[in-house]
Order: structure tokens, then sequence, then C-alpha cells
């Protein structure tokens, strides 16, 4: 069945003002409406595929899980340097009363509600000192978005992450996970997006977001969006009252007049390569070159 994308956050702008603004994340971008610009270029992962000697912490923080990021991570391609701070995801429910589905993407595409949706989140170095600073001034931050759908094959990229969740499944629990190529966790082509201005898609909503929304999807298994969905809880203990975890997204807000850039036009292919070093040093590098078209 179709995804359905349903959740109401109504009464956040009473508490949080700033999630009222008119520049509020995330949207629906009908790709008739547009604005192809030629001067968008490829995104730039800087240091993702150098995740060092140290463990990744991934936590259950009651509302999503999220894997910290190191310093030396960042993006580029982006008016300023954008250093990594954390990923996390969002995500709806396979059943509502043993019945429905709902999506769990954020943004949507001419409507189209995605099962998942990845969140990259770095801050703007060049201007702030911390994340903390940033994350309240306009362009103070930049998220990568990666939609996410279901498949039938098991995505080992998204498995470094989703082997652990059994590990934190309350509120507050944190595990170490061994350090991984965060670039694995994109779709291929990472010259085909769209971006605006916008905000963070939770309280306190600050409109200090640009957003970089891949037109490309990844896949995930059926099974692995299946163990996203049910086995964390919103609590912080084990006990009858215990809340699952699951559709933690937001509805998409008003455009309110913001201009969407699109960084291709429909009917454009492109061919892009992708570089994979093997396991150890003594093993070379693998290139793989693709060619997309949109239509």
């Amino acid at each position: 069945p179709p995804l359905i994308c349903s959740t109401s956050q109504a009464q956040w702008p009473e508490v949080f003002p700033h999630c009222g603004g008119t520049e509020q994340s995330p949207i629906n971008v009908e790709t008739s409406q547009v604005q192809h610009d030629p001067s968008l270029t490829p995104v730039q992962p800087l240091g993702y595929n150098q995740p060092g000697n140290n463990p990744f912490t991934l936590t259950n923080n009651g509302h999503t899980v999220e894997m910290s990021l190191p310093v030396w991570m960042g993006v580029g391609g982006l008016p300023w340097h954008f250093t990594a701070a954390q990923l996390h995801l969002h995500w709806g429910s396979s059943e509502v009363n043993g019945v429905a589905r709902t999506g769990g993407s954020e943004h949507t595409i001419n409507g189209h509600c995605s099962a998942a949706e990845l969140h990259i989140v770095h801050y703007n170095s060049d201007v702030y000192p911390n994340i903390s600073t940033a994350r309240t001034e306009r362009n103070g931050l930049a998220v990568l978005g990666v939609l996410i759908e279901t498949g039938d094959e098991t995505n080992s990229a998204f498995a470094n992450i989703f082997n652990y969740l059994g590990r934190i499944r309350y509120k507050g629990q944190r595990v170490s996970i061994p350090a991984f190529d965060v670039g694995s966790l994109l779709p291929n082509d990472l010259g085909r997006f769209f971006r605006y201005n916008g905000s963070l898609t939770t309280p306190p909503c600050y409109q200090s977001v640009l957003w970089t929304v891949f037109s490309e999807k990844v896949k995930v298994s059926h099974a692995q969006l299946r163990k996203l969905e049910t086995v964390l809880f919103s609590n912080e203990k084990e006990g009858l009252d215990s809340v699952p975890l699951r559709d933690n997204h937001r509805e998409p807000q008003a455009l309110n007049g913001r201009l969407v850039l699109a960084s291709f036009t429909a009917g454009q292919c492109s061919t892009f390569t992708r570089f994979h070093k093997g396991k150890s040093d003594d093993v070379g590098v693998c290139m793989h070159i693709w060619t997309i078209c949109l239509f």
C-alpha cells in the first residue's frame, strides 16, 4: 500500500514560537516549481571515509537514534565550511491499528512520502565557534537529507547502525559501535539535489538550516526498516507503560514564498565516479562509474 504522511504537531508554536515561523522545515518539494541553479556544485563530503580508530557513539535520546561524528568530518561545496556534528533518523510505523503503513520521511517529493529519512547535521565553523551558537543563527547549520526507501537487499552501510539498536532500546542508553565510512550512507549521485533555507524539524525549530535534499534515494531492506520501527522506546526503562519510538517525523510546512533550488533539470543525465578503498592497505582502489538520468 502507498505510504501515508500523518503526524501532527499543532501545539508546538504555542510553546516554541520559532516553530510558527515562515521558514520552517520540512517541506514538500514540487519539482515543477523548483528553479534550476547551474552554480550549485556537487556536495563534497570531507573526511567521511576516514572514520578513525575510535568508536562512534550511538544514543537513544528519546526522540531518535543519534550518532555523534568526529570533528574532522565536514561538507564542502557550500558558501562556508561546515563541520560535522551528528546524524540521526526519522521514521514512521509499519502498522497503524494493524492496517495502514505510514511513511516516515520528513521531506516529500511531489507529495510522495518515503519510508524514512537520514539527516547529517553540520555547523558553520567559519563563522561560529560551536554548534550550540550556530544552531540559533541563519546559515548556522547545513543538513544533508537522504530519503530512504525499502527493498529486498540488506543495506550493509546502514547495518553499521541498525545492528546495534537492540543495545539502546530505552531513552538515555548509548553504545559504542565500530567506526565506519559515513559516506557509504549517502546516495551514489551527490550532484543532484534540492536546496532551500529552512529550520530544525524539531523544537525549538530555529530557522538556521541550509538544507540539501538529495534527489536519489537509498534503500534498506524491509527487515531493517521493521527493526528501526519496532525496537526502540521513548521512555527510560522497561515497563508496562513503555512507549514505542516511532512516527518521529514532522509534517511538511508551508513554503511561504521561499525559493527551492535544484542542481539539475528534468531530462538531464549525470555521470559520476566513486572510489572505494580496499579493506586493507595492500588492496587496491576500486572505481565505479554510473550514469543517471531524470525524466
